[in-house]
């Protein structure tokens, strides 16, 4: 039988590939980047193909790559499931969870998918609004946890487990119309308050750019529908882009924009099922295990599951 693969190498290689480059991971794992070249290194080698092509400025995965990726996600995710099963089989309740509909569409499904076959006997009351909206129904105690964008700030305001680069996007056949900064640019953004939409209107005013309002919609299905029909130019996190829509570079003579980040708050000493849930979310979008403020008790599992 071949040997298995080593669980730390394929950690970093997983952390790698959904952070997009070394940095980041390395910020993840709390490791250093020669340290995650190292591990990548390691494990071509163990399995005797390239994994990843790699350029100053680029990270992109091979064949052999992605089919890692899948099964390596797969490995982590039941390793950590297997864990908390059987370490509290028994848990039981109720987490009310709010969270930003693009975060919790693109990134929470196999999260909290992965908590909930571990733990079958807690329910997962999961509801998705505006950021501002979140934070202060949190306050109000309508919330257990509470996912939120926010700027980069202190502790106090939540545990950061997502930062990723905010771009600006369009229907693919539009991208031109919407490069020409004498013409003021039509935006698809959510109503206020929005922390994207404060963001873009910020970025264009200190630019001197023209902008108007084309389309206001709640939802992110709603929004990605008008940037469809060409309505506007819209702002995502880069790992949220259809592949239908077009990144605006700074070619176009768009503003950059700050990296979005995505804070979890919770309460002090909250019950068993909502702080295994924090730490669950926090292992699973991080790669780290570690104590969160208010929290009764330090997650029982070592071991990060991915996204």
């Amino acid at each position: 039988m071949s040997a298995p693969l080593d669980y730390d190498l394929l950690r970093t290689f997983v952390t790698a590939a959904e952070a997009g480059n070394l940095t980041r991971a390395g910020e993840r794992l709390r490791l250093s980047q020669p340290t995650i070249s190292l591990h990548l290194k390691r494990l071509e080698d163990r399995l005797g193909c390239r994994l990843v092509d790699r350029g100053p400025r680029s990270f992109h995965l091979t064949g052999e790559g992605e089919t890692l990726l899948s099964y390596g996600r797969r490995i982590l995710a039941l390793s950590a499931e297997v864990v908390d099963r059987l370490s509290e089989p028994t848990m039981a309740g109720t987490v009310r969870l709010g969270t930003p509909e693009d975060f919790a569409t693109v990134h929470l499904p196999g999260v909290l998918a992965a908590f909930s076959r571990a733990h079958p006997n807690v329910t997962l009351e999961v509801t998705t609004d505006l950021t501002l909206h979140l934070i202060d129904r949190f306050r109000l105690g309508e919330f257990d946890l509470v996912l939120v964008k926010r700027e980069p700030l202190g502790p106090s305001e939540g545990v950061r487990v997502w930062r990723e680069a905010l771009v600006w996007a369009c229907a693919a056949e539009r991208d031109a119309a919407f490069a020409d900064p004498a013409q003021a640019l039509p935006l698809v953004v959510s109503p206020h308050p929005c922390v994207y939409r404060r963001r873009a209107l910020k970025a264009l005013d200190d630019a001197g750019r023209g902008w108007r309002v084309a389309y206001t919609s709640t939802s992110l299905a709603g929004a990605q529908a008008a940037v469809r029909a060409g309505l506007g130019v819209t702002v995502l996190p880069a790992g949220m882009v259809p592949p239908d829509f077009r990144v605006l570079d700074h070619k176009a003579g768009l503003p950059r924009l700050p990296e979005a980040e995505i804070a979890l708050m919770m309460g002090t000493s909250p019950p068993q099922p909502s702080d295994r849930l924090a730490h669950h979310i926090v292992r699973s979008l991080t790669g780290e295990d570690r104590e969160l403020p208010g929290s009764a008790a330090a997650s029982p599992s070592p071991l990060p599951v991915t996204q």
